[in-house]
């Protein structure tokens, strides 16, 4: 059902907001039982799977639903072979009032409301799975997902690249009753457009030129697990409505079929973009953010949470610990740690581990100098650093040391830029972990552009 979460002014505390339904039956072969489901579209049937599972044997296997949306709850028959009634009257589709009493073949059922609003301290804990963090920021995301995990509502995780979303979606799979079954990684914004729906949904043969044999998708690979949607923002807007009814009706139908298959799966959606935004602009529907935002959790940038760059530090090096031990690294040393306490962290936590990796063959000693770190990292100590995100520099002080005011103005500003597009796109296709494909759209450029520059100025990437 649909949640919300948000933070009360003047305190630390977020509201959950769950809506559930309470299904009690009345009359029948089932009287006295109680379901208590918390999911948008609730399933009546004699069907196993069913939300609602009744013995009644004039009850149909997918006898009716329920289905709780933005403008009311839903009864709705799906065909049902005895009918669904309220009052004395058959009915294909009613919007349900709380307490409304109604009839699936000879067995009543009344429908209530059952919501609950859930408050959420910070987290006492520093970490969670895989991730750390000892500031409210992060102990704020904990205490959220410490909530949620156990159940299966439906998680949209909103933040920059590099803040861990797909950890985030790692750890709610481990701690859910699903955790022995797939998570499976889909990302929008590196699959080829064209193979997005059989990816997800799946093929038949002879469905397309290339298809020689039937293919399951995503969603039924994951069955019984977590299928984890990067880049949602990314999904061709035409795809949409079959996501939201996988989504919505739990089946999906693969290319080239006439049969839907019912599928069991948990969905966490992630994106770096404003959902809200892009359905304003058309460019996303809002039935189907309402759908995936069931909870929607948003992950501070690494320069909101600069307290906990320490633990962070310990907890990377740990990671590399066989590597860090080796070589007898254990910290910072001052003129590093005051460098990454005023750096920007374009590319937030991963940037960090890449810098941290990257610099340990390069010690000598049992702390990470300024002579281990990368050197566009190092040209950053005294200036303000080039933001991929806006596109813009912003330097301070002197011209870069290249350049002199003796020079003409056309060499001095050709020099200037020529340094300002190496160090843009360093630092882009780092913060998008060597992938062209997402730093071209970041940059607004289109990928062949881009990879010319990139080979231009000797950059490495990966050819995604």
């Amino acid at each position: 059902m649909s949640e919300i979460t948000s933070t009360i002014a003047g305190t630390n505390t977020r509201q959950i907001h769950i809506r559930r339904a309470r299904l009690t039956c009345t009359d029948g072969e089932n009287a006295t039982g109680t379901w208590l489901v918390d999911r948008d579209v609730i399933r009546i049937g004699a069907r196993p799977d069913s939300d609602v599972v009744l013995t009644d044997s004039t009850v149909s296997r997918t006898h009716a639903e329920i289905v709780r949306g933005r403008e009311g709850t839903i009864l709705r028959d799906l065909g049902s072979t005895n009918g669904t009634f309220v009052g004395p009257v058959r009915v294909r589709e009613v919007y349900l009032s709380p307490g409304t009493h109604f009839k699936v073949g000879k067995t009543e059922l009344v429908f209530h409301p059952h919501d609950e609003v859930i408050e959420v301290a910070p987290s006492t804990s520093h970490q969670f799975e895989g991730m750390v963090g000892a500031g409210l920021a992060m102990r704020e995301v904990f205490g959220v997902l410490e909530r949620i995990a156990p159940t299966d509502l439906t998680v949209l995780v909103t933040g920059e690249t590099g803040t861990g979303k797909e950890l985030v979606s790692r750890a709610l799979h481990n701690r859910s009753r699903r955790a022995s079954r797939p998570l499976i990684v889909f990302d929008c914004g590196a699959a080829p457009e064209g193979l997005v729906e059989a990816e997800l949904f799946g093929h038949e043969r002879g469905a397309f030129t290339g298809a020689i044999s039937s293919r399951e998708g995503l969603f039924e690979a994951a069955g019984g697990g977590t299928l984890f949607i990067d880049e949602v923002g990314d999904l061709p807007l035409e795809l949409q409505p079959k996501l939201l009814r996988a989504l919505e009706q739990r089946e999906v139908r693969r290319i080239g079929s006439s049969k839907s298959r019912a599928v069991d799966v948990r969905v966490i959606a992630a994106t770096n973009r404003n959902l809200a935004d892009e359905v304003a602009a058309g460019r996303f529907r809002e039935d189907l953010y309402y759908r995936i935002a069931v909870v929607e959790l948003r992950l501070p940038p690494l320069r909101e949470r600069r307290d906990d760059l320490g633990i962070l530090v310990d907890h990377l090096l740990k990671r590399a610990e066989a590597y860090a031990r080796s070589r007898g690294v254990r910290g910072l040393d001052a003129d590093v740690d005051a460098l990454f306490r005023a750096y920007h962290w374009p590319g937030n936590v991963r940037e960090l581990n890449n810098v941290i990796e990257r610099a340990l063959p390069f010690c000598d000693g049992p702390q990470i100098t300024l002579r281990a770190l990368p050197e566009s990292l190092r040209k950053s100590r005294g200036t303000a650093p080039v933001s991929p995100a806006s596109g813009s520099p912003a330097p301070q002080g002197a011209l870069p040391a290249q350049v002199s005011n003796q020079m003409p103005l056309k060499d001095a500003k050709d020099q200037i830029i020529e340094a300002f597009e190496k160090q843009y796109l360093e630092d882009l296709i780092e913060l998008h972990d060597g992938n062209v494909s997402k730093a071209a759209r970041v940059a607004g450029m289109d990928r062949k552009s881009i990879t010319r520059l990139l080979k231009k100025h000797q950059i490495r990437y990966r050819e995604v």
